[in-house]
């Protein structure tokens, strides 16, 4: 089992170490997408959503779960988060989401800014949901990191 780095010796779950390792600034940027009909679009475009501001409060969501990711994913890391940014686009076919999520610690944010995103959009089908009840929420993922050990990374399509 040595060759998994959250197993111990036995085969354990158990979170890595990273005491060890060098404080450095980091970032990750995460992007997703929650396709929506024509018509709730519309009242998105409109401000007509019965509920209030969708965009507003999907915003406000992701923040959120960006900072409080370590109780939703068992094995991450308790980090400090120093900045967050979420960019939500009203497209015709849906609201495309953005996520960047900044620090300098021990460990990335690749997991924050993926659970920011995944929760904004969790919060916008929340809020859309009387006017849409088939919002979907799709392609979440990453598409860059920097800092550490490995520096940059960027997703190549």
């Amino acid at each position: 089992m040595s060759g998994f780095s959250h197993l111990d010796e036995s085969g354990a779950a158990r979170m890595v170490d990273v005491s060890g390792k060098d404080v450095s600034a980091r970032t990750a940027t995460a992007t997703g997408f929650v396709r929506l009909s024509a018509e709730c679009v519309a009242a998105l475009r409109a401000g007509n959503v019965p509920k209030g501001d969708a965009l507003a409060v999907a915003r406000i969501a992701g923040i959120q779960a960006a900072k409080r990711t370590p109780d939703l994913v068992p094995l991450c890391h308790p980090i400090a988060i120093h900045g967050v940014t979420v960019d939500l686009s009203v497209l015709e076919d849906g609201v495309s989401i953005k996520a960047q999520v900044r620090t300098a610690d021990r460990t990335g944010v690749e997991m924050e800014a993926l659970t920011c995103v995944s929760v904004a959009g969790l919060a916008l089908i929340d809020m859309v949901k009387a006017v849409d009840p088939g919002a979907v929420i799709t392609d979440v993922r990453v598409e860059e990191k920097t800092g550490g050990k490995t520096g940059v990374w960027r997703r190549s399509s």
